[in-house]
């Protein structure tokens, strides 16, 4: 199965998080615009990649490989909650008022979230990709 697709876009989520972390560190408040529209584009790019993961990814191994099939659906059932709390963080943080008023809940609550997505990305590029490209889960 190809799947550069997702590798690219993983690419690109990643790539947004290190710019939402460069301008964080410059300042919340003081660069509360930038902080808010990459949050929004970033946002795009996350579900763009759950919808095609959804639409195609899963449901294309829930019909191969047992050993596969499983190993996707709990990347799927997994994913459900990291995807749901990113939305909710983006959703209360698009905002550039919103930024500038609470800079440092806004910075905490980035550092969980982020963290987060970046561990499972990092996880699926490391385990759940090379497993579907060999056509088998790697070991535990």
């Amino acid at each position: 199965m190809n799947i550069d697709k997702f590798k690219h876009q993983h690419l690109d989520i990643l790539d947004s998080i290190a710019r939402l972390r460069a301008s964080s560190h410059e300042g919340v408040a003081e660069h509360a615009d930038e902080i808010a529209a990459q949050i929004v584009a970033m946002s795009g790019l996350v579900r763009l990649h759950l919808a095609v993961e959804n639409e195609t990814l899963y449901p294309a191994l829930a019909r191969g490989e047992l050993r596969l099939a499983r190993m996707s659906q709990a990347y799927q059932a997994e994913m459900g909650d990291i995807a749901a709390e990113y939305l909710a963080f983006a959703g209360r943080w698009n905002l550039a008022s919103r930024l500038a008023k609470a800079p440092e809940q806004f910075r905490q609550e980035a550092n969980r979230v982020l963290r987060n997505l970046y561990q499972r990305i990092r996880r699926e590029d490391r385990e759940f990709y090379p497993a579907i490209e060999s056509g088998a889960p790697s070991p535990a």
